[in-house]
């Protein structure tokens, strides 16, 4: 390579407008809390589809985001709140209060499943019996 190849390149000249950033910094993104509600109604949509991924490359979205915004949500933070109100992070009290309004819909489902495996096995051992049953009164008849 000689020094008529290289091309000086000036650090303070303006960006190329080809750059996604040639217009400068962007300003961060602020959501509202029913716009915040809005996406999690439409990514939950997307999630029962298999498309949740595609939802927040859509919307230009992070999963932290949702996961921050179902946390605030659960809590009641979101509830009530007119455009233009901030909605800040959860206080230690509204975090626990959500993290068990999660447990008890968790441990809810997973009682309900119980209980259908329970009443399945009910039914099933009341088969066997009557099976059992038919199964001794037919070797009577043949001992006659």
């Amino acid at each position: 390579m000689t020094s008529s190849t290289i091309i000086p390149v000036n650090d303070n000249e303006r960006m190329d407008p080809t750059h996604p950033r040639a217009d400068g910094p962007r300003r961060r993104r602020v959501f509202t809390a029913s716009e915040k509600l809005a996406h999690l109604q439409g990514y939950e949509q997307a999630c029962e589809h298999g498309d949740g991924g595609a939802y927040l490359r859509r919307e230009g979205l992070y999963s932290s985001l949702i996961c921050e915004w179902r946390k605030q949500r659960d809590a009641g933070v979101l509830a009530g709140k007119k455009p233009g109100e901030k909605v800040g992070r959860l206080t230690a009290e509204q975090a626990e209060m959500a993290r068990l309004r999660r447990e008890n819909a968790r441990m809810s489902k997973r009682l309900s499943t119980t209980e259908a495996a329970l009443d399945i096995m009910g039914k099933a051992h009341a088969l066997l019996e009557t099976l059992s049953e038919r199964a001794d009164s037919d070797e009577q008849r043949k001992k006659r």
